[in-house]
């Protein structure tokens, strides 16, 4: 038995080697992809694209008796692999004749990234950050483009400071609020203003598919090809009312951000065993034990400038633990028949999604689940 299971694992080494030269195969036609892409100006996703091919190769799979799954995923990740090996060829510069692009704060990993990205399209980049204010004037007077990133907290400040930019130069910002600073924005420059939210960190290996909000400003016509741009880039673009904006990010940040850091402050005073809870963990818990995790592996001050933005983030996390208390009325009053019945209402409130979102988690456990090593 020995010998023959030898015998088939030798095999499945050749085979796997295979594997390997086919994959170097496709990265080095990625990457003259990324190099057509860069000169003629191509998105670096595109979606309709990769819709098409990833149907085609599951019913070429089909017919071969592979798990379409199967295909789709090694596809993905390959995917994932090649846009971040596209962004390395660059990309086309949409506006040559820009000035300068200044990068308020570009010292920080945000800045940085978008820093990064503007010099990987051919533009001039500058980076003022919070030891250069004594050059600040010289380094803006000839700006075409003005990226604030700086700290919430300090954002309007920095803006009131930028009142003297050439009339036709681009003023925007990448804070995770938006009526605040575009407000702010717009009272300190009479020129285009354009409100920008990356849904995204800095630890991204590519921009595609990442969700850009912007909320428009002033003077759309003179930042649309900034939009292009991004689209290039590969992201994608989400325009929204900035009070809009910020009443979403009330959920999908603060009280998110909020129960997350509860939770954790709750399970350091509990004091488990985090080496035991990860080997008791079915994969849903301990992704979401990883999420929790990951939070606090960031800086904190980010995370409460985030949550205390707004009165309104407050409000929000408010009625939250009073939800929270009534859901305890239920389990003090050990009333299931409730329980069941306040489920089934969140069940209808949801709707399709929750089998859309079933289906989602799903996939999202096989692959954490793939990347558990057991000992």
């Amino acid at each position: 038995m020995a010998v023959e299971l030898n015998e088939l694992r030798d095999q499945i080494d050749v085979v796997d080697k295979q594997m390997l030269d086919l994959l170097a195969q496709r990265l080095a036609l990625v990457e003259k992809v990324g190099e057509v892409k860069s000169e003629h100006g191509l998105p670096i996703y595109a979606p309709d694209r990769e819709a098409a091919m990833l149907a085609s190769r599951r019913a070429e799979a089909e017919k071969k008796g592979v798990p379409p799954q199967l295909i789709e995923d090694i596809l993905r990740r390959t995917m994932r692999e090649s846009y971040a090996s596209e962004k390395d060829s660059g990309f086309k510069c949409l506006n040559p004749s820009l000035r300068s692009v200044v990068i308020v704060g570009g010292k920080g990993q945000l800045g940085g990234l978008f820093g990064r990205m503007f010099t990987l399209s051919g533009y001039d980049v500058k980076v003022l950050g919070s030891q250069d204010w004594d050059r600040a004037d010289e380094m803006l007077c000839d700006a075409g483009l003005v990226v604030v990133t700086v700290p919430i907290h300090l954002t309007e400040g920095v803006i009131e400071k930028l009142g003297n930019l050439p009339k036709d130069c681009i003023l925007c910002d990448l804070t995770s609020i938006k009526s605040k600073p575009l407000q702010a924005m717009m009272q300190a420059h009479a020129g285009p203003v354009v409100g920008l939210h990356p849904m995204f960190g800095p630890d991204v290996p590519s921009l595609a598919k990442q969700v850009i909000v912007y909320c428009d400003g002033r003077g759309q016509e003179a930042y649309q090809w900034l939009l292009e741009q991004f689209s290039i880039w590969g992201a994608s673009l989400c325009p929204i009312e900035a009070s809009e904006h910020d009443h979403g990010m009330t959920l999908i940040q603060a009280l998110r951000h909020f129960t997350s850091f509860a939770y954790g402050l709750h399970l350091s005073r509990e004091n488990p065993n985090i080496d035991k809870l990860l080997q008791l963990s079915s994969p849903i818990y301990r992704l979401e034990l990883a999420m929790v995790g990951r939070l606090f592996a960031q800086d904190p001050n980010l995370y409460g400038d985030i949550i205390l933005s707004s009165q309104e983030n407050i409000d929000m996390i408010k009625r939250f633990h009073r939800c929270f208390g009534e859901a305890l009325d239920i389990l003090d009053g050990k009333d299931k028949a409730h329980f069941v019945e306040s489920f089934e209402q969140v069940s209808d409130w949801f709707g399709d999604y929750s089998q859309q979102f079933m289906n989602e988690s799903q996939n999202l456990l096989k692959q954490a689940n793939d990347n558990i090593h057991r000992g």
